[in-house]
Formats: structure tokens, C-alpha cells, sequence
């Protein structure tokens, strides 16, 4: 059975390595030098910070497991990760609008390597505090890092179409090709050279020290709040009226729940999912492999985004029923009883349909971050940008924390039925998106208007 995996994972490394290989001009954008220079200061800081994160997903639930912890124990760590980011990261969120988006990211640097460094002790309470201190620092990682990026891009004058370039590549290496070595590097601590599943935690707080370093002595301050006479509170209810105000605003973030909500539930499921019966799998590889194959859908999103006559809002429709579909391989697998594996043994065919669909959903996700990010550059005003990403993600946490709670009440295909159900939701809410877009597209946000509504809102600087 070893050698299905790396049929997989070779079948999709000549996949990706063909797009990437066969770009034409037309699936290009020309850049200038400076911008280059920009963009690959950003992108080397974003891939540290990401193999910081990456490194630890492989060995997160079976480093609890380890310690002795069943799946309630370990759904309840990771609700705390999920609530903590909930309760905190829209403060953390409007602290780097108020403050600076540069002291966030450091300050995700220090909370998440306090993070790893909890992972060595066994017990409940230490590692429920790392859960919390790793649910902040997600926050921090999800709006901070890419705040910065979009003002900064502004500020230096470089064309908004480029944004597009600095996405595609993030994800293609921050979510693809790091995430990838990050996982075999993982494995090879953990597993072939025997140091166990705390291992790849050390070496986390290692990469997010080195980037610290980068971010400290390259890059330079940005606010939302230019003027920084805002307080939390006036943020806050900024933001609140910002996306009640502007459909499209909330119609982004009620799609971004949703499919983030399934995915983070993905995240929890797919190491039971593929081994119902403890089957040895090697986690670190399929691992490896779920992010090649987020690779190949960021090298597709590239090629998407740099047609200017193909609108995200349009494909990203296709997307998410697509992963919808794949997201249903469990129940299907389930409802049609077919053969599952024995402890200690190798993954069951079942296990390998269900493989196959979730390399897919992978490949969902690698598009979907890209075209994500440049939706939010045009809807999201920029003074308000990391409150309102934060705002976001309280449906996220809620609707995660709900399901993490649950996980042993419900069989996992009914989960998965969930997930896949939501996701059908947010191709419904894309496609009121679009028309909402191109209703709006000639009449630009009446800030006179909000600013009845609350006198002290702005007009946002990138409007």
C-alpha cells in the first residue's frame, strides 16, 4: 500500500510542476523591479511564519493522543484554540489597526513560539494554555500579515492588479510548497529520526524566531487609523457598521465562515476519516501531500486571477461546489459500507476514495485563499482592515467551537454531510455576491450616509 502515496503524490508533483512549467505570457503580469523586491521580502517573512505554522499540523492531534488524551480531550483543546481566537483576535484584530500592523506580526511571532514551547509539557491545563496562546496568534497570522501587505502595497503606489501576483505566490509557497517540506521535515523529526511528536514544535518556534528577525530590521510601520485617536470601542462599532452598511462586506465574510468553518472541521476529521479503524498511515506524508496538491490550486488560481475578464466572484461559484462534492466521499463511503482496514494495518480502499477526494477539496483550498484575499483588497475598507477580517472569523469560531463540542456525540460522515452542505451555502451567497458586485460596480459607497448612521465612521482610505 506504501506505494499508492507516492503515486499520489508524484501524479500531482508532475501536475503542478506542468502548469507552472507551460505558463504562457497571458497567464503572467509584468512587474517592475521594485515591486519584485517587495513582494519577495514579503514572501520569504510569509513562508517563515507559515512553515511555523504548518510544522505543528501534522503532529497536533497525535501529540495529545500521545499524551493520553481521547477525542473528547483533544475536541475540547481545540475548541480553546478556537473560542481564544474568537474572544481576543478582533481586540488583537483592532489593535493592529490602532497600533501598528508590524507590532501584530512580531507579536504573533512571540505568542505562537510561547505556543510550541507548551507542547512539551503533558499536562491538561499547560497544553489548554498553549491552545489559547495558539488561538491568538491565528488570529494575528489570518489579518495581521496580510493588513500590512495590502497598506504597504498601497502606500508605495504600485498597481492594484499586482496584489494578485504577492496572493498567488503567498499561497503557492506559504500554503503549498513550505507546507509541503514542512511536513516531511516534520515527519522526518518526529518519525525517521526519532525524536517524537514534540520535535516539530521546536523547530516551529525556531522559524517564527528567524522571521521575527526579517520583520524587525526590514519592514516598516502601517496603521488603519492613521490618526490613532480612535479607541477600541469606536473601532469596534466602526467596523459593525461597515458590514451591516455594505452587503457585499457581509456577504464576503458570511462566505468566508463557511468555508472556513468546513475546512478548519477538515483539519480535526481527516486523521480519523482515513484511519476509522487506527490503520497505520503516515501522517506527515498525507500531509505533505494535501498541500501539493493546495499547490496545484494556487498555481491554478495564478493563472485565473491574471485574466482581467474572468472575475473571482465568477469562478469561485464552481469552487465551492466542487468541494462541496468532495466533502460528501465520506458519507457516500460510509452509506455504501465499503471495506475498511484493521488496526496496525494499511489504509482501506475506502480510505483511498476518500484520499483522492479530499487532495481535491486540498486543491479547492489553494484556490480559494488567493481569490479570497484579492476579494477582500476590493470590499474591505482599509482603516478598519484587520478589525473587520477578525469580525469574520467570530462566526468561524462559534460555528467550529459547536462542531469540536459535538465531535463525539455525531458519527463523522454526518460532520462531513455538514461541511458539505455549508459549503453549498457559501456558492449560493457567491453568487448573490456577484450580482450585488455588478449592481454596485458604477456606484461607488455613499460614506454620507453612513456617516449619519455613525458620525464618527470615515471614508476608507483605498475607496
Amino acid at each position: 500500500m506504501e506505494i499508492f502515496y507516492y503515486l499520489v503524490f508524484g501524479g500531482l508533483s508532475l501536475i503542478v510542476a506542468g502548469l507552472e512549467l507551460s505558463k504562457s505570457s497571458k497567464d503572467r503580469v509584468n512587474t517592475s523591479s521594485t515591486f519584485n523586491s517587495f513582494k519577495n521580502n514579503y514572501l520569504f517573512v510569509y513562508s517563515l511564519m507559515m512553515a511555523g505554522d504548518w510544522l505543528q499540523g501534522p503532529y497536533v492531534y497525535f501529540l495529545y493522543s500521545s499524551y493520553g488524551y481521547d477525542k473528547g480531550d483533544i475536541g475540547r483543546l481545540f475548541i480553546a484554540g478556537f473560542g481564544s481566537s474568537m474572544f481576543f483576535g478582533t481586540i488583537v484584530g483592532s489593535l493592529a489597526d490602532k497600533q501598528g500592523r508590524k507590532r501584530a506580526c512580531v507579536t504573533y511571532c512571540i505568542t505562537y513560539i510561547l505556543s510550541c514551547i507548551t507542547k512539551h509539557s503533558p499536562q491538561y491545563k499547560i497544553l489548554m494554555l498553549g491552545r489559547i496562546l495558539g488561538g491568538i496568534a491565528t488570529s494575528l497570522l489570518f489579518s495581521a500579515f496580510e493588513s500590512w501587505l495590502v497598506a504597504e502595497h498601497n502606500k508605495r503606489g504600485f498597481e492594484p492588479q499586482w496584489l494578485s501576483v504577492t496572493f498567488s505566490k503567498a499561497i503557492f509557497l506559504g500554503n503549498g510548497l513550505v507546507a509541503i517540506i514542512a511536513g516531511l521535515f516534520a515527519n522526518l523529526l518526529a518519525d525517521n529520526l526519532g525524536f517524537g511528536p514534540v520535535a516539530p514544535f521546536d523547530a516551529a518556534g525556531c522559524f517564527l524566531a528567524i522571521g521575527m528577525t526579517v520583520i524587525l530590521s526590514t519592514w516598516t510601520e502601517n496603521f488603519g487609523d492613521a490618526t490613532g485617536s480612535k479607541n477600541l470601542l469606536s473601532q469596534f462599532k466602526g467596523a459593525a457598521v461597515a458590514i451591516a452598511s455594505d452587503e457585499k462586506i457581509a456577504l464576503l465574510g458570511a462566505i468566508q465562515s463557511l468555508f472556513e468553518g468546513s475546512m478548519y472541521t477538515f483539519v480535526f476529521l481527516w486523521t480519523p476519516a482515513l484511519s476509522p479503524n487506527e490503520e497505520d498511515i503516515p501522517h506527515g506524508f498525507i500531509f505533505a501531500t494535501f498541500m501539493l496538491s493546495s499547490m496545484l490550486g494556487s498555481s491554478i488560481a495564478s493563472r485565473l486571477m491574471a485574466r482581467a475578464s474572468l472575475k473571482v466572484e465568477s469562478y469561485m461559484q464552481i469552487i465551492f461546489l466542487i468541494s462541496s462534492a468532495t466533502l460528501l466521499l465520506p458519507v457516500v463511503t460510509g452509506y455504501l459500507n465499503i471495506s475498511q482496514g484493521e488496526k496496525g494495518g494499511s489504509m482501506s480502499y475506502g480510505g483511498c476514495i476518500q484520499l483522492f477526494g479530499f487532495c481535491v477539496f486540498e486543491a479547492c483550498v489553494g484556490i480559494f485563499w488567493p481569490s479570497i484575499m484579492k476579494m477582500r483588497s476590493q470590499y474591505i475598507p482599509e482603516e478598519a482592515r484587520s478589525t473587520i477580517m477578525n469580525f469574520f472569523r467570530i462566526p468561524l469560531n462559534v460555528f467550529v467551537c459547536i462542531v469540536l463540542y459535538n465531535v463525539s456525540a455525531f458519527p463523522i460522515t454526518v460532520m462531513f454531510g455538514m461541511c458539505s452542505i455549508f459549503l453549498f451555502m457559501a456558492s449560493v451567497l457567491q453568487r448573490r455576491l456577484m450580482v450585488v458586485s455588478d449592481l454596485h460596480k458604477s456606484k461607488p459607497q455613499d460614506w454620507s450616509a453612513l456617516k449619519e448612521r455613525d458620525p464618527e465612521a470615515e471614508e476608507p482610505l483605498n475607496s
